[in-house]
């Protein structure tokens, strides 16, 4: 599996988390069971919650994995 790096952006003003692989958008995160959900649609699988909050292809920007709103 080739590394993907995941950014997740601050969270919006309306709550929620973009994220992105490889520079792609792939949605609105408002907790770790979307992580999951994105990250496996982009190929990533086998990742579950505790192991998306603790990846080092994560780079959790504005806090960290337990931060989902304002």
């Amino acid at each position: 599996m080739a590394v993907r790096p995941v950014i997740v952006s601050p969270p919006s003003p309306t709550g929620g988390r973009r994220v992105r692989v490889n520079g792609e958008i792939l949605g609105l995160a408002y907790d770790l069971g979307d992580m999951v959900k994105f990250l496996r649609r982009a190929g990533l699988e086998g990742l579950g919650e505790a192991e998306v909050a603790r990846s080092r292809l994560t780079e959790w920007r504005g806090g960290g994995p337990d931060v989902w709103t304002t």
